[in-house]
């Protein structure tokens, strides 16, 4: 495989961040991704497309979303000051539909009818349904019976937005089973696009998703050189497929005095079925039609994995991260359910803003940095979703005792 000598965030001719990402794929459906993979290249010089998702961004999902500083949280735990990237202020309250549009608009520029997406947690399905109800596609979304189970909320923003929800139902039932599910079905119908929510996948999706979610990025940096008068010392996102934090990292990656951290889910424990956190604890190989790091069954197949947030539990991760760890610029650790609960809490009761679990992994992480850092210090997390699809869950276990 190639060695990775373009710019970070472009992956060479073949799709390859380094030894990650690739088309593992059928020469059926390698055509069909070569086919999005061109598009996407001719709506990237055609200024007139750029124009119409910055509208979008703009009037639509309403922004720029501001950075704020979380004064009451940072005096509480001492140190340095925790900063957060309001992504959970956008229209329908996740980082997500800055993805959706642009896939969206691809679709449409395609010729597309129809699309199906995967999700795990809901915000990325809710973000698809809302955009191809604005235009006017047809929408199917996959999820996993238990994560349906745990967000019901979602499911019922999907269908009210107009969109088909369909059940996976094999293996662990989580987000995994969706893309399977999603796959399938996107392989059986050649009119139809596939709008993947996070950096994973065959290529071109690491890359498209990548440039959509950039934007975070791009904002973030210039809202904190505009708030502070400098950058932060440590940028910090979950990492699940990793979305989210490749968007925050992409405005950065040059600011070599940056530090980069992604979060991963250590859910129970460090067992095997106890954790999702890929970089980690797992080893590098191919799912979904990409090579990255994932965790791995004793037959060396996709692993079972837990998160108790339902945005997180996938068994691998975005290629552009390993790439990332691998030559250093990036670090990655885990936090437990429990750290992130405790988060969670923290924002709701500190600062009145209650964030999602996904999100919460994040902060937990900055909340274990920021007391052993001068007090001008900074950290920066990104708040890459709200919590009210979580009170539900968090509420059941509250009244179980189990927190």
């Amino acid at each position: 495989m190639s060695q990775h000598s373009a710019p970070y965030g472009i992956p060479d001719s073949k799709g390859f961040f380094g030894a990650y990402g690739g088309q593992f794929v059928p020469e059926p459906l390698k055509a069909r991704l070569d086919e999005v993979a061109e598009a996407m290249k001719a709506a990237e010089a055609d200024p007139s497309f750029q124009k119409e998702l910055d509208y979008l961004c703009s009037h639509y999902t309403g922004r720029p979303n501001p950075v704020f500083h979380c004064a009451n949280l940072s005096r509480h735990l001492g140190g340095a000051q925790i900063w957060l990237k309001r992504e959970d202020l956008n229209h329908l309250g996740a980082h997500k539909i800055n993805n959706t549009l642009g896939q969206c608009l691809l679709a449409k520029r395609m010729g597309k009818k129809r699309v199906i997406a995967e999700t795990g947690a809901g915000q990325h399905g809710v973000a698809t349904a809302a955009t191809a109800a604005l235009m006017g596609l047809e929408c199917t979304i996959c999820m996993g019976e238990v994560d349906m189970e745990r967000q019901h909320l979602n499911v019922i923003r999907m269908e009210m937005l107009g969109s088909r929800v369909v059940a996976a139902k094999s293996g662990q039932r989580t987000l995994k089973e969706a893309v399977d599910e999603a796959l399938g079905m996107w392989i059986e119908d050649p009119e139809m696009f596939y709008v993947l929510g996070s950096a994973v996948g065959p290529h071109p999706y690491p890359y498209m998703v990548r440039v959509f979610q950039s934007v975070v990025g791009r904002e973030a940096r210039a809202q904190m050189l505009a708030e502070t008068g400098r950058l932060p010392d440590a940028c910090l996102g979950c990492v699940g497929g990793g979305s989210n934090a490749i968007g925050l990292f992409a405005g950065f990656l040059d600011d070599a005095d940056v530090r980069l951290l992604g979060v991963e889910p250590g859910g129970r424990g460090n067992s095997y079925g106890e954790h999702a956190a890929s970089l980690c604890l797992g080893e590098p190989g191919v799912m979904h039609g990409f090579n990255s790091y994932m965790i791995k069954d004793p037959a060396g197949e996709a692993g079972e994995v837990y998160s108790i947030s339902a945005g997180l539990d996938y068994p691998s991760v975005g290629p552009e991260h390993a790439l990332l760890k691998d030559m250093g610029r990036a670090e990655y650790v885990s936090v437990t359910d429990r750290e992130a609960l405790d988060a969670f809490f923290a924002l709701s009761r500190h600062e009145g803003i209650i964030p999602a679990l996904e999100s919460s992994h994040a902060l937990a992480h900055a909340m274990k940095m920021a007391p052993a850092m001068p007090v001008d210090g900074i950290l920066l997390v990104n708040l890459s979703g709200r919590g009210d699809k979580d009170v539900a869950q968090v509420a059941e276990m509250m009244q179980k005792g189990l927190i």
